[in-house]
């Protein structure tokens, strides 16, 4: 299909550094010629240093409603200003108008919740986790890298991997320049017990088979924990994570029991501290959730159990919850038609409703909430689905939205730079058809993304 007509147009008609893998401009208007057919259209090549994107509808990712004929200029990779439509830019003329006034623009969306090691099929059997090769595994990690960010997801944070030298270097090859992906921020490996929701240990996957590089972080003991946590942030941990209870996709604890004590996690905690990192904690247990809590954790991941007085807790604390609260779905429906394990599909049973409930709750008490959906159970594809769920469960559309810009970005330390489109920021901004407002399905199929000035995804006409 072709480009839609009115996205691109160049103020100079001289060549400059290539426009859409192009050796010249190429001027789209009535008279001229598009680019060739495609199904979308790929830039990898550094755009001119002044861009002007027209949105139809503005949603910055602060305010409490949307403004309408807003332009987003773009110098480099940040954010100049947003100006009314019309309004002539600072300084010399743009060379490049992206034409979206039928589009709803928003920031770059935030995923606090992925794993790229991982995809929903190998639930199937585990055994592969143990077959892939590094190099494999590497490729597998920008593979879902970058179907993240071609979904509208220009930043994750990944909690936790069985393989974490291979998001290291996946984190390393993008921040460079040398894969397309989001940004990342990593916990490395899982902190947790043996055979616990963290360790790699399955009946497919024979004790001589386990990859060493899975085991990073088991222990037993609050020193080896403290120990662990060492070595995954000398590594290169950007923040750490704890399995405090038993998990829905293993064969150990149940996910209403606990795994780890307080003094376990409260000897993650200190470290963290001590190099100015974060800790979030997988919970499912209440009272895993109420031990990381007292352990000074910053957030919970799942938090699927949690009694009313968790819940005020944690709002007292100020920790936030990263709830997936779509891929309960997914896997009782699509994962039981693949075969799962029945243990994952009981456990599944257990804690997806009993989520939402708490999701609602949490939500109506103030608790932070962050935008995660545990990608990897769920596909890498389907990044934006939670939002519907999520406003199903009481949720206002804006703040729905706002969970995966502002309040994630402000979680990870990253809040003067991306989750919003306002002056000084980095210049993450999405477009989708329609108003996700109205219709969160919307955020499902993101046309147009731009990551640090940079767009990788144009739309299509219709």
């Amino acid at each position: 299909m072709p480009l839609h007509p009115r996205i691109m147009s160049c103020y100079y008609q001289q060549p400059f550094a290539r426009c859409a893998g192009l050796t010249a401009c190429i001027v789209l208007t009535a008279f001229g010629h598009a680019l060739p057919p495609k199904a979308e259209q790929h830039i990898n090549d550094v755009l001119p240093s002044d861009v002007i994107v027209q949105c139809g509808k503005l949603i910055d990712g602060v305010s409490d409603e949307p403004v309408i004929n807003k332009s987003v200029h773009v110098r480099g990779d940040r954010i100049l200003r947003v100006i009314d439509r019309g309004i002539a830019p600072l300084g010399a003329e743009p060379k490049l108008i992206y034409d979206l006034s039928d589009f709803t623009c928003l920031p770059g969306l935030i995923n606090t919740h992925v794993h790229f090691d991982s995809n929903p099929e190998d639930s199937v059997d585990y055994s592969i986790y143990a077959r892939r090769t590094p190099d494999e595994t590497l490729q597998l990690v920008l593979e879902n890298a970058k179907t993240t960010l071609l979904t509208g997801f220009t930043t994750v944070r990944h909690v936790g991997a069985w393989f974490p030298d291979a998001v290291y270097q996946a984190r390393n090859l993008i921040a460079s320049g040398k894969a397309q992906g989001p940004r990342i921020q990593t916990a490395g490996p899982y902190l947790t017990i043996p055979g616990g929701g963290g360790d790699l240990t399955f009946p497919e996957i024979s004790g001589e088979d386990i990859p060493a590089e899975s085991q990073q972080g088991i222990a037993s003991t609050p020193e080896e924990f403290a120990a662990s946590a060492e070595a995954a942030i000398a590594a290169g941990a950007d923040f750490l994570k704890v399995i405090a209870s038993g998990a829905v996709f293993s064969v150990g604890a149940a996910p209403g029991a606990p795994e780890m004590t307080r003094a376990d996690i409260e000897a993650v905690v200190a470290v963290a501290r001590q190099h100015g990192k974060k800790v979030t904690a997988h919970v499912h247990s209440d009272q895993s959730g109420r031990d990381a809590i007292l352990a000074g954790v910053d957030s919970l991941e799942h938090a699927s159990l949690l009694k009313d007085m968790t819940i005020e807790l944690a709002a007292a604390q100020e920790v936030a919850f990263s709830m997936d609260i779509y891929n309960g779905t997914y896997t009782d429906t699509i994962g039981r038609e693949q075969g799962y394990p029945d243990i994952f599909l009981q456990r599944n049973t257990y804690t997806t409703e009993a989520q939402r409930v708490v999701f609602k709750k949490a939500y109506q008490r103030g608790v932070t909430l962050l935008y995660g959906t545990d990608a990897g159970v769920l596909p890498h594809h389907m990044g934006g689905w939670q939002f519907t769920t999520m406003i199903d469960r009481g949720m206002r559309p804006m703040d729905a939205i706002r969970s995966a810009t502002s309040v994630a970005a402000n979680h990870m330390g990253l809040g003067g730079d991306i989750g919003a489109v306002v002056s000084g920021r980095v210049a993450d901004l999405i477009a989708v058809r329609g108003n996700p407002l109205e219709d969160s399905k919307t955020l499902r199929n993101v046309a147009m993304i731009m990551q640090a000035g940079v767009v990788v995804k144009m739309p299509v006409a219709d």
